[in-house]
């Protein structure tokens, strides 16, 4: 059964647009866990575009999951993770100025610098992913980091307008998540994905769990969180939710 972590960053970004008091990502994460939700990740960016110190610090408190807090792999950001110590950090690329993440982190290229902060994280006892484009090189640098978990990048299957393409993104996909298999990682997925593309990444036998929020926000914003959150569960397979 695949394992569904929903990303509250978009419920924090519409609050932060009026630097009021709602709506509140902790309450979403509430929420999203009472609708079937396996665990919560937000990600705690350099400039707090949207989730705050204080989120954080409540999500802690509040997650009954598994909280995983994307983050890029800087000394503030590993004091930050020592501080309010989450479940699990994803170490993620970070660009002043980008909407979203946009790739993959370039194991091999940072290879001493990450080391040396896989360790730190491990030290203070908190699990530790990466963010990886479906590369096999990307994954076996990462499973020489001695990290437990990689994230793949689904963005290209996500954006894929042909056939043709969409293959090429769902093989890579399926070819890396064999290789971290083997390897013994942990295999998560995310980045793009919706009820209308999610099933075929559910269905990669060694993805274990998908990180998801914008679709999810996006529907919450219409449907309700709750629902919103059942809806991808079912698109995943996960027929579980209908009993309920």
């Amino acid at each position: 059964m695949v394992k569904l972590s929903v990303n509250v960053d978009h419920v924090a970004t519409v609050r932060q647009a009026r630097r009021a008091d709602e709506p509140d990502p902790v309450a979403a994460a509430v929420l999203a866990e009472l609708a079937g939700a396996d665990g919560i990740t937000c990600h705690l960016r350099g400039d707090r575009r949207h989730i705050q110190d204080e989120d954080l610090r409540r999500l802690r408190e509040a997650v009954r999951g598994r909280l995983n807090v994307e983050m890029a792999a800087t000394k503030p950001m590993l004091e930050a993770a020592r501080k309010y110590r989450p479940h699990l950090v994803t170490l993620v690329p970070e660009k002043p100025g980008e909407l979203t993440t946009t790739g993959g982190l370039d194991v091999r290229r940072h290879r001493k610098r990450l080391r040396e902060h896989v360790r730190a994280l491990r030290r203070a006892r908190i699990d530790v992913s990466i963010f990886l484009d479906p590369d096999l090189g990307q994954v076996e640098a990462a499973a020489e980091l001695g990290v437990g978990t990689i994230e793949l990048n689904t963005n290209a299957w996500a954006i894929a307008r042909t056939e043709r393409a969409a293959r090429r993104a769902y093989d890579a996909l399926v070819a890396a998540a064999a290789r971290a298999g083997e390897l013994g990682l942990v295999v998560a997925a995310g980045h793009g994905l919706t009820v209308k593309n999610v099933g075929p990444i559910a269905d990669i036998p060694e993805v274990e769990e998908l990180n998801i929020g914008h679709s999810i926000v996006a529907r919450a914003t219409l449907l309700g969180m709750e629902a919103a959150v059942r809806e991808m569960l079912v698109a995943m397979g996960r027929f579980d939710v209908l009993l309920r």
